[in-house]
């Protein structure tokens, strides 16, 4: 099969690259190539009731499959050049914030209409932050929630599927660098393009690293934020996700100077698990159905690390820690934040008897027996701080569950068409190390798909 344009994976990069490419120019002929399940197949076993662990799918659907790792998130879109990658060091502030605000109208057009968009403009907020020693970046949040994220998602794949060939439980084992062009290599097969557009994602960090050196493609290491994720009563924290709906604050330890910061809230929702090459971690969802909300906030803390030389796998560093915890609780672990503070593992009876009832059935015990010393005491010394702008966060039943890791891709050397040394291979997304956010590798599919047709 000979196709103008082969696209490897659908997340929201592989996704608004194959949209933009089909609006720009129809005659284009484009695949999408995805090692995980058609939207419509995508399902999760743990049911909290039945099955409450991960049971190890061929294929994790949290993960992977039509929508990428982000098809189950609660579809928060941020707008902004503060977080969630370094894509305007490539094309500019101007224009990575003008494509994330045309992404928005794209989500807001098939499906989307009437979710709110948040944000930190004007609030009072900022300031009774700098006044605990906590910073409140800005940002303009669409909240689709997990519900409408999926309704958004499943009207882009009914526009797409007559446009673009898709290829699902197709996982891509090989690129081959050819005079005119380029093969892909699935499942045994070979399929030619003439550009070749790879968006992987975070979960295809591994695969991402093997094609890099298989290419002699350049990277250089980049960073894995470790931490817990935090579920509290929702009321705790009402006066800022009713306004803000997702803050991202960060504060910055007294003992080591390190940065702290709360990451993906979930207001009135739930915390999952997610498998990453095997590895047990948690994550959070939430709804904009009143009917599947429930009496809890979630949000991560996380700590960013950065490793210089001889060190080499930021990733490898994150996976030991997760399979620590993996090791001793068999996935996830929870833990009362008073028992933390104590040195004593928690029990059963314990969260039992506490006000915060989990939302993820995980195993109680003692997060100081996997994460580092220096991570724990800043991720205690954050919540201690969070307490002064939203009193009760540090209160003895909050419950933090690990570990929660954010895998950050080898950062690809990549020129300002996101294209790599190969003339006509480009690397967009998460895959890329480039960007970390639904909106940016969003955005950087749109920007792709305007350099190959020239637009």
């Amino acid at each position: 099969m000979k196709y103008d344009i082969i696209i490897i994976g659908s997340g929201p990069g592989g996704i608004f690259t194959a949209y933009e490419l089909a609006k720009q120019d129809a005659n284009l002929s484009v695949a999408v190539f995805e090692a995980g399940y058609e939207l419509a197949k995508r399902h999760c076993p743990i049911d909290g009731e039945h099955v409450k662990k991960c049971v190890g799918c061929k294929s994790c659907s949290i993960m992977s499959g039509f929508g990428g790792a982000g098809a189950f998130s609660d579809g928060k879109y941020n707008i902004t050049n503060d977080f969630g990658g370094t894509l305007f060091q490539y094309i500019g502030k101007k224009q990575a914030t003008e494509l994330m605000h045309y992404v928005d109208e794209i989500n807001m057009s098939h499906g989307g209409a009437g979710s709110r968009l948040y944000s930190t403009a004007g609030t009072d907020l900022k300031k009774k932050c700098l006044q605990n020693k906590l910073k409140l970046l800005d940002a303009s949040v669409r909240h689709l929630g997990t519900d409408n994220n999926l309704v958004v998602l499943g009207q882009l794949y009914n526009e797409l599927r007559d446009k673009v060939d898709f290829y699902f439980e197709s996982p891509v084992s090989e690129i081959k660098v050819l005079n005119n062009g380029f093969c892909v290599v699935s499942k045994e097969k070979e399929y030619f393009c003439d550009k070749c557009v790879v968006s992987v994602g975070r979960s295809g960090s591994k695969w991402m690293e093997k094609i890099c050196k298989e290419l002699n493609i350049a990277t250089k290491s980049n960073r894995v934020d470790l931490g817990v994720r935090v579920e509290l009563p929702a009321v705790i924290f009402s006066h800022l996700t009713d306004e803000l709906y997702e803050s991202k604050i960060v504060y910055r330890t007294e003992k080591f100077e390190d940065n702290v910061r709360t990451f993906c809230m979930n207001p009135n929702g739930i915390v999952v698990n997610e498998n990453t090459n095997g590895i047990i971690t948690v994550n959070g969802h939430s709804y904009e159905d009143k009917a599947k909300q429930t009496e809890n906030t979630n949000f991560a803390l996380l700590v960013a690390k950065h490793f210089s030389e001889p060190f080499k796998d930021s990733n490898e560093y994150g996976e030991s820690i997760a399979k620590l915890s993996n090791m001793l609780g068999g996935g996830v672990i929870v833990q009362r934040f008073g028992d933390l503070v104590r040195g004593r593992r928690s029990n059963e009876k314990r969260i039992e008897e506490g006000l915060v009832t989990p939302t993820l059935s995980a195993t109680p015990g003692d997060l100081s027996l996997v994460l580092p010393k220096r991570i724990l005491d800043g991720i205690i010394e954050m919540i201690y701080a969070l307490d002064k702008i939203a009193l009760g966060t540090a209160n003895e039943d909050t419950l933090l569950y690990g570990v929660e890791v954010k895998f950050y891709n080898m950062e690809v050397e990549l020129d300002n068409n996101l294209e790599s040394c190969h003339k006509g291979l480009y690397v967009i997304g998460d895959g890329s190390g480039v960007t970390h956010s639904l909106s940016h590798a969003s955005a950087s599919g749109v920007y792709v798909a305007r350099k190959i047709t020239g637009n």
